[in-house]
């Protein structure tokens, strides 16, 4: 079996734990503490699907947005009603990008989290 899980670095892990729960309903599976304040590995799910987050680590390659000054991917996030969701993460604390509409078959929004990574929150048009 193949998978891929897509592992997130950002300049402040504690308070994305708490942006993913508010925003996306995200639950935290395991969690590790390097020691020094910071966390080296934390696994999340959001619907039931996995993806990891790590505090920066320069000298593991580890640079966030925020130093980078731009993300270097996107997530795409399908679920029942892109316009609901979108909505609490932007009252969470992500900016927004460009609002749900609705494109064919699916509605699509764009936003930024609060950590510099971008998001399309996706789904089926209404």
């Amino acid at each position: 079996m193949t998978s891929l899980v897509p592992y997130l670095t950002v300049h402040d892990a504690a308070a994305a734990i708490a942006f993913y729960a508010s925003a996306f309903g995200a639950q935290e599976t395991g969690e590790r503490d390097e020691g020094d304040g910071r966390i080296g590995f934390v696994a999340l799910t959001i619907g039931g699907d996995p993806f990891y987050l790590s505090d920066e680590f320069h000298d593991y390659g580890a640079y966030a947005p925020a130093t980078l000054g731009h993300s270097t991917c996107a997530l795409v996030l399908g679920v029942d009603d892109a316009s609901a969701v979108y909505a609490a993460a932007v009252a969470a604390g992500a900016t927004p990008d460009r609002e749900p509409s609705d494109q064919g078959d699916e509605k699509r929004g764009w936003l930024v989290d609060p950590f510099g990574h971008r998001w399309a929150i996706h789904s089926p048009a209404h």
